[in-house]
């Protein structure tokens, strides 16, 4: 017998309620020794006020997490604890919450850069992945940095930059982000979760 699911559509915020997210900070998902670190530049407004990581439905993280293999099914931002139990945390390098990241300043990021490696020496995950070159070059002063793996190291944490999953990234169509996640995924010698991916990517 076929079961008909639906699914309901994530609310649409207010303009009072995402104003009023810019004074929340989201907490970091985070724990020791975790095989990789996730970074975005810095919350969205709208998961600001919903309270999880990449809840903005236009951002593709979580599609790109699954079509590279690092997660066994397509996550949600409200599912977003079950990255724990699979070695993956998330964190951003500046905690303001903005509608678009040419809100931040200079010195929010170079802030955010030092704050991030103190987070990074003190819960030391094998692999810090900068989401977008953009942030990671204005955090960490690498003016000439490009997507992949980078010859800095924060301790014996590795780093690699992966493209924005931002849905406003026309540079990688879904396709050719989950081969840049999938590639990361790889390097760091976890096998595919998904299923769908194998080792070819």
């Amino acid at each position: 017998m076929l079961v008909s699911v639906t699914t309901t559509p994530p609310r649409r915020r207010t303009r009072a309620e995402l104003e009023t997210a810019r004074e929340t900070r989201l907490p970091d998902l985070i724990a020791d020794n975790l095989c990789v670190l996730l970074a975005g530049i810095n919350p969205g407004l709208s998961s600001a006020a919903d309270g999880h990581h990449f809840a903005n439905p236009g951002n593709r993280l979580w599609p790109a997490l699954y079509r590279s293999g690092f997660t066994p099914d397509l996550l949600s931002a409200d599912r977003e604890q079950e990255l724990l139990g699979l070695g993956i945390g998330i964190t951003s390098i500046v905690r303001r919450p903005t509608v678009r990241a040419a809100e931040l300043t200079k010195s929010e990021y170079l802030e955010g850069g030092k704050q991030l490696r103190q987070r990074v020496l003190d819960r030391r995950p094998e692999w810090l992945a900068l989401l977008g070159v953009t942030g990671y070059r204005a955090a960490f002063d690498a003016p000439g940095a490009q997507v992949g793996l980078q010859p800095e190291t924060i301790g014996t944490t590795r780093i690699w930059v992966l493209p924005n999953p931002s849905g406003l990234n026309a540079h990688y169509p879904p396709a050719a982000l989950a081969t840049e996640f999938a590639r990361l995924r790889i390097a760091a010698g976890l096998q595919d979760r998904s299923g769908i991916v194998g080792d070819q990517a």
